[in-house]
């Protein structure tokens, strides 16, 4: 059978999906990664450095939109099936989406705190600004919390990714390579089907009952197509 129409099946029958995505769906987007922007190296050697590449990862994040692939995640959120994303992506396109249920691992630039303070300012929007935002407390400056943290996990997202990874009936592996899957991977069902979604290889290849070898935002434009729904 196509394997497109298979995946297409797999969600109609399926009650409790969850998607982990990477910096695949991000790219079909047209953004810039936080890999590419090599934003963990750095930014603490002098304020200037880490300014800079804050203003030019910004620029980008906020120039481009969610592409098809988080729009569609987002409707299956509203049908009803997807219950929960698991991402390692910074940019919060899944929740500019509107995606409502996301765990993002290493938090994002929606979790936010001062350098000097700690205070928390948990909203992407404080960085639609001309300036870097600073700390209405303190005058410290505002950091997102991979930056803040040195790359911690965010551990009110990882525990989330465990509740939903454990009940997922259908795990959908878009675009990522599983970088921090450690937290949670063993938290899944013996009996959820995984089906990949990526045009390379991957650790998931020899787990996942269908692999797709194709972009993102191909795969479920013909996914929305076999269900029927608007593309």
């Amino acid at each position: 059978m196509d394997k497109i129409q298979q995946l297409a099946d797999y969600i109609d029958q399926s009650q409790h999906i969850v998607a982990i995505t990477g910096a695949g769906i991000s790219v079909a987007g047209g953004g810039v990664t936080y890999g590419q922007m090599v934003f963990s190296n750095g930014f603490r050697r002098s304020r200037g450095k880490m300014n800079e590449y804050l203003h030019t990862y910004l620029d980008n994040m906020f120039s481009y939109n969610p592409c098809f692939s988080h729009y569609a995640l987002a409707d299956l959120e509203k049908e009803g099936k997807l219950i929960g994303i698991i991402t390692t992506n910074v940019d919060c396109m899944h929740t500019i989406a509107g995606s409502k249920n996301v765990a993002e691992l290493e938090g994002s630039l929606q979790v936010n705190c001062c350098e000097k303070c700690g205070c928390h300012y948990d909203s992407y929007e404080i960085w639609k600004k001309d300036e870097l935002p600073m700390c209405e407390k303190c005058g410290g400056q505002i950091l997102p919390w991979p930056l803040y943290s040195g790359i911690s996990l965010w551990q009110p997202d990882v525990q989330k990714a465990r509740n939903w990874i454990s009940k997922a009936d259908l795990i959908l592996v878009i675009g990522t390579h599983g970088y921090f899957s450690d937290c949670f991977w063993n938290y899944r069902r013996n009996d959820a089907v995984i089906i990949q979604i990526n045009p390379g290889h991957t650790g998931f290849d020899s787990m996942a009952e269908i692999n797709i070898r194709e972009e993102c935002d191909k795969v479920f434009k013909q996914v929305q197509q076999k269900r029927g729904k608007k593309v």
